[in-house]
């Protein structure tokens, strides 16, 4: 009823948290800054405006969209992201945090597995103007960005 995923979809997020790199999935093993027994978080393929480095927060079962996720995995979803929150602000010096979810196709929804971004914000980026400019990174830039962040989530609370 709430699903719009085509059939024979292979979800890109699913292939990675299969530890797997292939052709249906530009995440990298090394994209990965954080993971724990309900969830993931890796830095975002696609930057966007002048807000790079952004970070996904899924759950590490398959769940379409926040009509299908269990409580359990919503709750856990959120408080990774508190913890991403403040290692961005901590390792890009963000000045704020705007966390972004979209639901099916006309919600803006791409990949059809739930997830959350979270961007870090900083005076003047206008995030919102260049939504739809988004641009493909490279593994190299990916990783810089997921070595700032990796030794702040351990320590993060």
């Amino acid at each position: 009823m709430y699903n719009f995923a085509p059939s024979g979809y292979i979800c890109p997020i699913c292939v990675t948290l299969d530890g797997k790199e292939t052709k249906d999935t530009l995440i990298k093993q090394k994209d990965i800054v954080y993971k724990d027994k309900l969830v993931t978080a890796f830095i975002a393929s696609f930057f966007i405006g002048k807000n790079p480095g952004h970070v996904i927060v899924v759950p590490n079962e398959h769940f379409e969209n926040i009509f299908d996720l269990p409580s359990k995995f919503a709750l856990r979803i959120h408080q990774v992201s508190k913890r991403v929150s403040v290692a961005l602000k901590q390792g890009y010096k963000a000045e704020g945090i705007t966390l972004l979810q979209n639901n099916g196709p006309e919600g803006g929804q791409h990949a059809f597995h739930y997830h959350l971004h979270v961007f870090p914000r900083h005076k003047g980026d206008r995030l919102h103007k260049f939504m739809d400019s988004k641009k493909q990174s490279d593994t190299k830039t990916r990783a810089k960005y997921a070595n700032i962040l990796k030794p702040l989530l351990k320590t993060v609370k």
